[in-house]
């Protein structure tokens, strides 16, 4: 996941031209393929498949057309770009008529970002639902469609929310980290933020390798936290899996730090070691087996706090 490029005073959602260049050189070397957007679909999740990049950028800003834009077209790589509907054309981000431009090609696919781009898990669910339609209303009106893809801005989703979401889109991505599996829940997709911070050669490198680090179920589905803090996580593994030297990083109380854990039966249970008190709270777990490393990442939010 990108947002801008060659912007180098938003250093958490921007990456420059000439290392964004170096991720696409580095996956091509792989020897994988980018996905193309348009065969994301439901079967995708029924059968086993290859395993591939599917490259996505959130927000459209102009510096994705002036800068990203004429490479990924140049070469062709597949690409989701995510819309919210209300910027559209004001300072900094594309009009419509660039994203018309981008949207005829058969490797780009548009996506919906919302209208706001607001912290909408602070919304009453009435004036979530508000929002999303009137996004929909504003794809409708310019594209002749809505997409069916959805990012939830700042990958933040309360159950009601994501149930809303469900009657009109097919996919919903949020922006923890991690692989795409038959098992993943298709209104909570993974995926990872690639920025200055996060983008060195030597981590990208290293997400590149990843593989899916699978499971049935995680406890609770509510990611919101209230009163409730911290949660009472649990997730259970599918009875084959080996989990023993699984092991989780969180960043509840005062930073990251090893989570303390518990394994019984195939369920693993994660013992927070204070409250959460940012307003995004992560774990980030992770497995070595005999293919390579496994990983997959959990966020939960706190309500009514405003930023990290």
């Amino acid at each position: 996941m990108y947002h801008r490029f060659n912007e180098s005073k938003y250093p958490s959602t921007n990456i420059q031209m000439d290392v964004f260049k170096e991720h696409i050189r580095i996956i091509q070397d792989s020897g994988y393929e980018f996905l193309n957007p348009n065969f994301l679909s439901k079967v995708f999740f029924e059968e086993k498949s290859e395993k591939k990049f599917l490259l996505t950028i959130d927000d459209g800003y102009n510096s994705f057309y002036e800068y990203a834009w004429p490479y990924l077209k140049e070469n062709k790589i597949p690409f989701l770009i995510f819309i919210s509907t209300e910027a559209v054309g004001k300072s900094g981000y594309m009009n419509w008529k660039k994203i018309k431009e981008i949207e005829k090609y058969n490797f780009v696919k548009i996506g919906n970002h919302s209208h706001s781009h607001d912290y909408l898990v602070n919304f009453e669910l009435d004036q979530f639902k508000m929002d999303i339609k009137k996004s929909i209303d504003i794809f409708n009106k310019n594209l002749g469609y809505n997409p069916i893809y959805f990012s939830y801005p700042f990958g933040e989703w309360s159950l009601n929310q994501k149930k809303f979401v469900s009657n009109y889109f097919s996919f919903a991505f949020g922006q923890h980290s991690g692989v795409i599996d038959l098992n993943k829940d298709p209104y909570e997709l993974p995926r990872f933020p690639i920025n200055e911070k996060y983008g060195d050669l030597e981590r990208f490198k290293f997400i590149v390798n990843l593989l899916p680090f699978q499971y049935k179920n995680i406890i609770p589905e509510e990611k919101v936290i209230e009163s409730n803090n911290p949660p009472k996580m649990e997730v259970e593994f599918f009875k084959e899996q080996k989990i023993n030297n699984i092991s989780c990083f969180s960043n509840e109380g005062a930073g990251w730090d090893k989570s303390k854990l518990e394994i019984k039966n195939n369920i693993l249970k994660i013992n927070f070691r204070d409250k959460f008190s940012t307003r995004r709270g992560r774990i980030n777990c992770s497995i070595q087996d005999k293919d390579g490393w496994r990983w997959f990442g959990i966020q939960f939010v706190l309500k009514n706090i405003k930023e990290n």
